[in-house]
């Protein structure tokens, strides 16, 4: 028991500074960001065979990649309005798919689809428009909440969110095409 709790706390030690970097990077708030830490830590624990994973690192990051896709998953305020595609008729097709209170297969695994494609094009972005776009998007918060806390004019905010969307929009409309066979 010495040896596991030894070596548990030399994982923690040689990887909380890293990860926890990489969780905030894709959270709104430091308080996130360690709930999110703390989850992944958590589930650390919970493992009968630290030996059984072949590789720690990839290990502790797919989680916490995990853990924050998950997070904003179960948000329910989210306003993806943005993000939404309208078809032919300007409906919000999209936005039904992912925010639907049904649940089947077909629609988990398109919302699954779907934020896997947002992180990975969020992450292409600057840190700058990427933080706007998730705190006001994600998060709701508004320009003016946004201004007040970073000191950023909220004009500039707003230009940062609109790059953002038009880089989203670009890198999700062969998504959307393929999904609404287009």
């Amino acid at each position: 028991m010495a040896d596991r709790n030894q070596t548990l706390g030399d994982i923690i030690r040689g990887y909380r500074q890293r990860l926890y970097g990489f969780i905030r990077g894709r959270t709104a708030s430091d308080a996130d960001a360690e709930d999110i830490l703390q989850e992944v830590w958590y589930q650390l624990s919970r493992l009968v065979d630290l030996e059984a994973i072949g590789n720690i690192n990839a290990w502790l990051f797919r989680v916490a990649r995990n853990k924050v896709t998950d997070r904003y998953r179960k948000r329910e305020e989210e306003s993806l309005d943005g993000m939404a595609f309208e078809d032919e008729d300007g409906d919000r097709a999209f936005r039904e798919i992912l925010l639907a209170d049904f649940n089947t297969p077909e629609t988990e695994h398109l919302r699954q689809l779907f934020w896997e494609e947002l992180f990975a094009a969020l992450e292409e972005l600057p840190e700058a428009q990427r933080d706007v776009f998730v705190r006001n998007e994600l998060d709701g918060e508004t320009f003016q909440q946004i201004s007040d806390s970073t000191g950023v004019n909220i004009k500039t905010l707003i230009s940062r969110k609109r790059y953002a969307v038009m880089h989203l929009r670009e890198r999700l409309e062969e998504l959307y095409g393929e999904l609404m066979g287009y």
